[in-house]
């Protein structure tokens, strides 16, 4: 199975205008969208598109008109003159947690038939249950396997950072390690710092049952998290931005009611920038 689990590290620095950090556990699944059918956990446990204690639905993810998932980000990859002729895509995602998800993030990671790594996608929601797709090209270097994009944020994620600031992702192909990295920069200065780190399990019963044990209900505890911090930076008072103001700079949104025709009138959202 191609598909695992990370016990992960998720770290926050915020730099400008004032210092506050945190940083918490969780897990993430990695899974191989061909295998979601084929994990091997009980049906109680995991399961796709029904109930169950941890659950993954096709529709949590690039909204469309009821195709499969992978469907979705092949046509996706192809409106952005990319294809992968029968190769593979790996999704990094938090799984829904008896019955409720939110994903800050999201990566799929996009590999061809012999399994070179072509580009990765970068999924941002928001509390609003909308969405952004950020086409990552790469990998950079010669023989590496690692992503990166700098590119125009344009989209609401959270009230105390403006809309025209710059996401820069940084992104190694998983492994036994996991390393990814995205920062928010303004006008030359890095303002947020965020790391996901960890470490890779296989997945199975017992590891399920372990990380549970160990981190129930993740997903619970991410939003909590959000809106604690948000409290937080409130009561430091820093300036934060009210969603209505600049409709403008939220550009390529994607919303849970958005068909595969409007899907496709979207152009991909971040160009590289040196």
């Amino acid at each position: 199975m191609n598909s695992c689990l990370y016990e992960c590290s998720v770290y926050h620095r915020r730099i400008l205008p004032r210092e506050h950090s945190f940083r918490y556990q969780l897990f993430y699944c990695y899974v191989d969208l061909d295998e979601l059918d084929q994990v091997q956990v009980p049906r109680w446990l995991f399961g796709r598109n029904r109930r169950s204690l941890y659950g993954f639905r096709d529709d949590d993810h690039l909204p469309g008109d009821g195709a499969d998932l992978k469907t979705r980000v092949l046509e996706f990859l192809s409106r952005n003159g990319i294809e992968l002729e029968g190769g593979r895509v790996m999704l990094l995602t938090l799984p829904r947690v008896l019955g409720y998800v939110f994903n800050p993030v999201s990566f799929y990671f996009c590999f061809d038939a012999s399994g070179t790594p072509r580009c990765a996608i970068a999924e941002v929601g928001n509390t609003f249950r909308e969405l952004k797709a950020y086409l990552i090209p790469g990998p950079v270097g010669a023989g590496q396997a690692r992503f990166r994009l700098l590119t125009p944020k344009h989209f609401y994620v959270s009230p105390f950072s403006d809309l025209s600031i710059d996401f820069e992702f940084q992104l190694s192909v998983p492994g036994e390690d996991l390393d990814i990295r995205v920062d928010d920069w303004e006008g030359g200065q890095k303002t947020l710092q965020s790391a996901l780190t960890g470490r890779r399990a296989p997945f199975s019963f017992q590891h399920l049952a372990w990380l549970t044990l160990k981190y129930p209900l993740i997903t619970a505890k991410v939003i909590f998290l959000i809106h604690a911090h948000a409290l937080w930076l409130w009561w430091l008072r820093i300036p934060w931005h009210r969603k209505g103001d600049s409709p403008e700079l939220q550009t390529n949104v994607l919303k849970p009611t958005l068909g595969a025709s409007q899907r496709s009138a979207l152009p991909v959202a971040g160009s590289s920038k040196p």
